[in-house]
């Protein structure tokens, strides 16, 4: 007679952890340098010859500085040191493009730009006027400058949006200054790079105080519009890891 085989049992079927998956490792810290690397080089292939230029450049300088004072060996020390920080922080500068390169020209790319912006502003994740056929968006941040809107299409078709909001604005906050910021490549437009560079260099006007009251007044309106498809900046913005470089 054949034998019957039991595989209820097989340790094949089981884990060994009672059956609960593993969960994935996150990068460690050169793991994230090497993928910022990997995704600079795809990007930029120039960037790797630059930041070798960089460092060599560097450690060249540091090194005959060393060789005038007799003391070769510290000046090469130091000129390696400093020729890193200068590779990475070119790394970081190029990182910077490549990641904004990967979102500029898709619907809610002004909004993922946004992200970027440092501590001081309160950031609305959707847009706060849309033109459903064209994907035409206009987004918000509030800080101490006042109101900033930022726009997203060619400047003759997103007018009319922006300027509805900007009325809208000007009813329940008449005190509060409003800034525009059109996004895009051209004339008179603003790369999205350099977004959050130019809403910091704006003239604070507010409060930390008045700017949390505009947010709270601007909020208890409710007044949120339906997402056209494929715009979601929540899903599309620019890795801040690789911006820094790290």
């Amino acid at each position: 007679m054949a034998k019957r085989t039991d595989t209820s049992s097989t340790p094949s079927d089981k884990s060994p952890q009672g059956g609960a998956p593993k969960k994935a490792k996150k990068p460690n810290g050169f793991q994230q340098f090497l993928q910022v690397f990997q995704m600079t080089r795809k990007a930029d292939p120039n960037a790797v010859w630059l930041m070798l230029l960089v460092f060599l450049g560097v450690t060249a300088v540091s090194l005959l500085i060393g060789l005038l004072l007799d003391n070769w060996i510290t000046g090469l020390i130091i000129g390696i040191l400093l020729g890193v920080l200068g590779a990475v922080f070119i790394l970081s500068r190029r990182a910077e493009r490549a990641a904004y390169a990967q979102i500029e020209g898709q619907p809610g790319a002004a909004g993922a730009a946004l992200n970027s912006l440092r501590r001081g502003w309160i950031v609305e994740e959707q847009p706060v006027a849309v033109n459903p056929r064209t994907q035409d968006v206009v987004f918000r941040a509030i800080g101490r400058p006042g109101i900033v809107l930022v726009s997203e299409g060619p400047s003759v078709r997103v007018r009319q949006l922006v300027e509805g909001e900007r009325k809208r604005l000007a009813r329940i906050l008449p005190n509060v200054p409003v800034h525009v910021i059109e996004t895009g490549r051209d004339e008179g437009q603003t790369p999205l790079r350099n977004v959050a560079a130019k809403m910091n260099k704006l003239k604070p006007q507010l409060t930390k105080t008045e700017v949390a009251a505009v947010s709270k007044r601007i909020a208890s309106l409710g007044t949120r519009l339906p997402i056209p498809k494929g715009i979601d900046p929540t899903r599309m913005r620019p890795d801040r890891r690789a911006m820094r470089g790290r």
